[in-house]
């Protein structure tokens, strides 16, 4: 945000009714370079035109026909524009009653007309200065809370950029490390399940061969959007992993997982994305390999992400278009198939808790 240029000027507005007084004031100020004078003689006019020059001090008489001075006063000090402009009230006598009530009002300064010019430049000088001074203070301020606020979603959006894979739109490699690390120890305090699935595009390399890497891109979109579609509940994050391949993780069980990865492989075939060159059909498909665990103590997610990475070599071997979730450890696996029901449907997860499944083609599609 540019601050504004300072001003140095000294705006004064003169509010009387009588021109001679008004004469008398322009010419001792005239001489002074920088004090600009303006007058009004109309009072009905005078919150009007300080609204218009905007002064740095507004002189008043207190007397004047058809407009009490005082209530002129209160004016200002409701009106937004002038709230804070420092007023001089002219008065024609030295009263003490009259003087205290025009403080009450709002008055800055109390002056019995005409004062002498020493003391009148002196006056207007103080007050205008002072209200300059807080007025460029206070834009100041502005300018430099706004430029912390744009500061702040600038380093938000930073943050945000460097969580988010540029392509996709899904979360990066990078988040997904910082949320499995924080998720797994959660599962480890509150002894919850927790699964990784690994998702490739089968025969992609032979699909941007074929149609072009930018008619690659899109597929690459649309499975990320679908994939997304399919992981809705708070704690599921979905992931580029490089390339053309992708990784959720879940706070599911073994059977929970399977479900997910089932549903996955079946909705990028619903997708029917003609692929000409694909070994295992003539619509882009997908294999999904899953790995399952109670986490513990001592251990972190790395060897997940490697049991998770041989399922999806084991289905991409057996065929792709598929989906196989393997427990962790071989020892966890009657285990977590005793419970894998209850958790499953404790966390919303429901289905086959089966550990491998092959999506078989249909004929009409993949012949």
């Amino acid at each position: 945000m540019k601050v504004p240029t300072p001003r140095t000027d000294i705006v004064v507005l003169l509010i009387d009714d009588q021109p001679i007084v008004a004469e008398a004031i322009r010419r001792l100020l005239a001489p002074i370079a920088d004090v600009q004078f303006h007058y009004c003689r109309d009072p009905h006019q005078a919150l009007e035109t300080a609204e218009q020059i905007k002064p740095a001090v507004i002189l008043q008489d207190l007397v004047m026909p058809g407009v009490d001075g005082l209530t002129l006063v209160r004016a200002y000090r409701a009106n937004p524009g002038t709230a804070d402009v420092p007023v001089i009230v002219l008065s024609t006598k030295e009263e003490a009653a009259v003087k205290g009530e025009a403080f009450l009002c709002g008055a800055n300064d109390y002056v019995v007309k005409l004062p002498d010019s020493i003391e009148l430049i002196a006056r207007l000088r103080h007050h205008g200065m002072s209200y300059l001074h807080r007025v460029q203070r206070d834009s100041a301020y502005r300018a430099l809370h706004e430029s912390q606020r744009m500061l702040l979603l600038q380093n938000l959006e930073l943050e945000r950029l460097t969580h988010v894979d540029g392509l996709t739109g899904l979360s990066n490699r990078r988040y997904f490390d910082e949320f499995t690390t924080v998720q797994w120890k959660l599962a480890i305090r509150e002894r919850t399940p927790f699964s990784i699935l690994m998702i490739d595009v089968d025969d992609f390399k032979k699909y941007n061969d074929y149609y072009g890497h930018v008619a690659g891109d899109l597929v690459l979109k649309r499975i990320a959007q679908e994939i997304k579609a399919r992981c809705q509940r708070p704690n599921d994050l979905v992931a580029r992993f490089g390339g053309e391949e992708f990784v959720v993780g879940l706070c599911v069980p073994l059977g929970g997982a399977l479900v997910v990865a089932e549903r996955i492989c079946d909705s990028i075939v619903a997708l029917d994305i003609s692929h000409e060159a694909s070994t295992v059909g003539n619509v882009v498909t997908v294999s999904v390999g899953g790995a399952s665990t109670w986490p513990i103590h001592g251990e972190d997610y790395l060897p997940l992400i490697e049991v998770a990475d041989l399922a999806l070599y084991e289905a991409k071997r057996s065929g792709k278009m598929r989906a196989i979730v393997h427990p962790q450890h071989a020892d966890e696996e009657r285990g977590l198939a005793s419970t894998a029901s209850e958790a499953a449907h404790q966390n919303g997860a429901l289905g086959d808790h089966s550990s491998t499944r092959a999506t078989e083609p249909a004929p009409e599609i993949y012949g």
